[in-house]
């Protein structure tokens, strides 16, 4: 197994993690919030397909899913089209409002074909490249990579945790 087999691996895992955390949901289970600070399931699905969908679409350099792909629209949500996420304030969370789980989904699954089209181009000597050098020590293409990954199998896990204590409260 060779570094870019282990990235569409651990993307895989991500994608699966998500899924199952919604599966089942209801659209109040989707929005509730443990108290007003607390990021919602819908929240944290959005949102890491949303920082995955941004950081691959600049690798590539194609534009997002989320507008290329008319899933902007289908969200119909009360913040710029080019929002992720990053610093959004309470209020900003809770205006992530998704009545159906398939929505979540299904942006999922469009981020994750094009994720993984995009590392079948990729060799693993690419993944060396210092794709920006405004940190020390560079972030190279594959630490960012990594990053997206990371927060996505978090925020996966944060939703898993949540849907968990939303069953458990009906």
């Amino acid at each position: 197994m060779d570094a870019i087999d282990v990235l569409v691996d651990a993307f895989g895992r991500a994608r699966s993690d998500a899924t199952r955390a919604v599966d089942g949901l209801t659209a109040a289970d989707l929005v509730w919030r443990p108290d007003d600070g607390a990021n919602p399931i819908a929240w944290l699905v959005w949102h890491l397909t949303r920082v995955q969908d941004d950081h691959v679409a600049d690798l590539a350099g194609t534009e997002q899913v989320y507008t290329a792909d008319g899933w902007a629209p289908r969200f119909d949500l009360p913040l710029d089209d080019a929002s992720i996420g990053y610093g959004h304030t309470s209020e900003q969370v809770a205006s992530v409002r998704v009545d159906d789980p398939g929505l979540l989904t299904g942006y999922l699954d469009a981020v994750h074909e094009r994720t993984i089209a995009y590392l079948r181009t990729l060799r693993s000597d690419d993944l060396d490249e210092v794709i920006d050098d405004r940190w020390d020590p560079p972030v190279t293409r594959g630490v960012r990579l990594v990053s997206v990954v990371d927060d996505d199998i978090q925020h996966a896990g944060q939703a898993a945790y949540l849907a968990g204590l939303a069953q458990r409260r009906r």
